[in-house]
């Protein structure tokens, strides 16, 4: 059984759910670094966006009862991959060892033409 979970802080810009719980794996949409106050790309660079993408991504973790502990799963894309190193240093302030599974992918555009989306995997404790 699939139950849809919804942030008020998160931002959707097309027609999907923030994330779907499914029997206690929660798949979470890609979220772009979109505010939720002015609903366009968080100024400045990849550094501000990715920290955007992940109040909006941690927001909806919220709403699921969840914290950044119970993610497993992270994929990363990016427009520029010379982008990595600033990318990882605000994600790597975002979790703590033993780090969740990860991918970035380089990727020709993305959504509003932001320079980072990501999405991830999280699991309720049993």
């Amino acid at each position: 059984m699939r139950k849809m979970i919804e942030a008020e802080n998160a931002v959707a810009i097309g027609a999907y759910s923030h994330a779907i719980d499914s029997e206690g794996l929660i798949f979470f949409s890609g979220q772009s670094p979109v505010t939720k106050e002015t609903g366009k790309l968080a100024e400045g660079g990849i550094k501000e966006q990715t920290e955007q993408c992940f109040k909006n991504l941690f927001s909806v973790l919220e709403a699921a009862g969840l914290t950044a502990d119970h993610v497993q799963k992270v994929n990363v894309y990016l427009t520029d991959m010379g982008n990595f190193a600033a990318m990882n240093d605000v994600y790597k302030q975002q979790f703590h060892a033993p780090y969740p599974a990860r991918t970035t992918v380089g990727v020709a555009s993305l959504p509003m033409n932001a320079l980072v989306e990501i999405e991830m995997i999280a699991r309720r404790p049993r």
